[in-house]
């Protein structure tokens, strides 16, 4: 076997490599006395290829790995990997996540420890020989209430920690399971409830449409006097300008940032603000991490090469290009179909029930699974640089890690008349949703149906989810309000209630697919929206990524 080491590793990693008896393990150095074109020279009859984030893995250089079965990355983020060209040529791409939870944990409980001594404020007064004691006093973490947005591997690691110095646990994910969070002392409550109770709110959540400015003026208004609030997820979870005049009035005691919206930061209101802590992306930037990244690499690439074993792989498992052709517009439909419904689960994920009937049904359905369980989990922690997110491989594993129980059920026959369709019922603790949906043309995924409800639109683009009174001006409402926000209509789906589970009778559903640069260009039209008396409510659903 030979494996390529196009970045610097660790002494550990190359050691787990090393020991394997004929491995010939080529090391970026070596690689770099080559000169130009050194890489692509190594790559010609190399089974693995191992990089960080600085070599770009695309097409072209794959074109010079003919033999190449497997790439590693060294972190969680792949951008730097043209995963498309990879499976194409049947290379296993394999990342590390969760091997710097414990660092993103630590850092978290440090800065919260800061804020509540002053430590900051007490290292620089005693480096200009002051000693302000009495200015210093603190308070302590114990019996204080810690709100953690995000219960993936950090939120977790951060609930085991903050439990040993005492404090009370409360939490929001509505992907885990009840009983994850029952297991680590962790009562679950609304979001709404996490800003008005917490004294510490810290956020692990990955970026979304609907985790982007989630800590708001909105939001901070509901939060106690004195809270004090972490980040080490993205900073734009964050709006700036609210949580720095929150700081200045004192409503927020403070606050400690690790990420921020552009990065490097330059120019920043918290610069001026004394109470605020501010670290420089550096949350998951310790040796151990780093050292349990590299280790955790090798010994991935390592046993998949000896035993086929695959481990956090990103992309496709390995199919014939035939198999792959026929599946694959279903593939992209399950994950639009799981990510629809992600945005309509009505409490925490309990359990997910998958249908596939027809010619699908017959066929390898572990993929459309996955692609399904992606999509529902889409909106779940999933941060590139600092935690794991679900992608069509490693789906299914993080819902058995979060709790969540997979049910699959297979029907020869379809109703409708189509010849494949796909049916996800998602059970909560709150009540259940469900919708199917088929492929049209060979490439078009369709809604067929949404609560029991028939209701055949495109899932594509950005939409805007109705549900309204079945009375008469519905429709001409919704049309004008958009027409006057400069929202224009794509396309417009209808269906009415019979006998529906969630909706009552006498209610009705839309779905109205929008033209918009961006789906935070409709907000102030869905403010507009959900002021309508014959509207129950709307929601935002961003397919446009897919």
């Amino acid at each position: 076997m030979k494996i390529v080491l196009a970045e610097k590793v660790s002494p550990a990693t190359l050691a787990v490599l090393q020991e394997e008896p004929g491995w010939n393990v080529v090391t970026a150095d070596a690689i770099a006395k080559l000169g130009p074109g050194g890489l692509e020279k190594e790559l010609a009859d190399a089974d693995a290829l191992v990089v960080r984030s600085a070599v770009q893995v695309d097409a072209k250089l794959l074109e010079s790995a003919p033999k190449l079965r497997a790439i590693g990355r060294a972190g969680v983020g792949v951008d730097n990997i043209d995963i498309d060209a990879a499976t194409h040529s049947g290379i296993v791409v394999m990342n590390t996540p969760g091997a710097n939870a414990v660092a993103v944990a630590e850092l978290t409980l440090g800065l919260m420890i800061s804020m509540a001594r002053s430590v900051p404020r007490a290292n620089s007064t005693m480096h200009a020989a002051k000693w302000e004691k009495k200015s210093l006093q603190g308070s302590e973490l114990r019996g204080k209430t810690l709100g953690i947005v995000g219960l993936g591997r950090i939120g977790l690691e951060v609930a085991r920690r903050a439990r040993s110095f005492g404090m009370e646990l409360i939490g929001y994910d509505p992907f885990i399971a009840p009983v994850i969070a029952r297991e680590n002392q962790v009562a679950l409550v609304p979001l709404d409830e996490i800003f008005k109770q917490s004294d510490y709110l810290t956020l692990h959540v990955g970026l979304t449409t609907q985790t982007e400015g989630m800590i708001n003026a909105s939001s901070i208004k509901l939060m106690k006097p004195g809270v004090r609030i972490v980040n080490c997820a993205r900073g734009e979870l964050i709006v700036d300008e609210a949580l720095a005049e929150a700081i200045q009035s004192g409503h927020v005691a403070g606050a400690a940032l690790d990420v921020f919206r552009k990065e490097p930061l330059k120019d920043s209101a918290y610069f001026a603000l004394d109470n605020v802590l501010l670290s420089p992306h550096v949350a998951g930037s310790t040796d151990e991490a780093q050292e349990a990244i590299g280790i955790q690499l090798a010994k991935q690439v390592r046993d998949y090469l000896k035993l086929g074993v695959v481990q956090c792989a990103v992309n496709l498992p390995s199919l014939s290009h035939e198999e792959y052709v026929e599946i694959a517009p279903y593939i992209d439909m399950a994950e639009r179909l799981g990510l629809f419904l992600s945005h309509a689960t009505p409490g925490n994920l309990e359990s997910i029930q998958i249908t596939y009937a027809g010619r699908l049904a017959q066929g390898k359905t572990d993929l459309i699974r996955n692609a399904a369980l992606c999509g529902v989990l889409a909106n779940s922690e999933g941060d590139s640089e600092q935690s794991t997110s679900a992608n069509r491989i490693n789906a299914a594993a993080l819902a058995e890690e979060r709790g969540i129980r997979i049910q699959e059920e297979k029907k020869e026959a379809t109703s409708g008349g189509s010849g494949s369709t796909l049916k996800l019922v998602l059970h909560s603790s709150d009540g259940d949703v469900s919708a199917s949906a088929t492929v049209l043309h060979g490439n078009s995924p369709r809604l067929l149906t949404y609560d029991g409800i028939d209701i055949e639109a495109a899932l594509q683009g950005t939409l805007l989810v109705f549900r309204n009174h079945d009375v008469p001006g519905v429709i001409g409402r919704i049309g004008t309000i958009l027409g006057e926000h400069s929202v224009n209509i794509a396309n417009f789906a209808l269906g009415r209630s019979v006998r529906s589970q969630r909706i009552p009778q006498g209610q009705a559903l839309a779905l109205v697919q929008i033209d918009v640069k961006s789906p935070s260009d409709a907000n102030t039209a869905i403010e507009a929206l959900r002021k309508v008396e014959a509207i129950v409510s709307v929601r935002l659903v961003d397919l446009g990524k897919l």
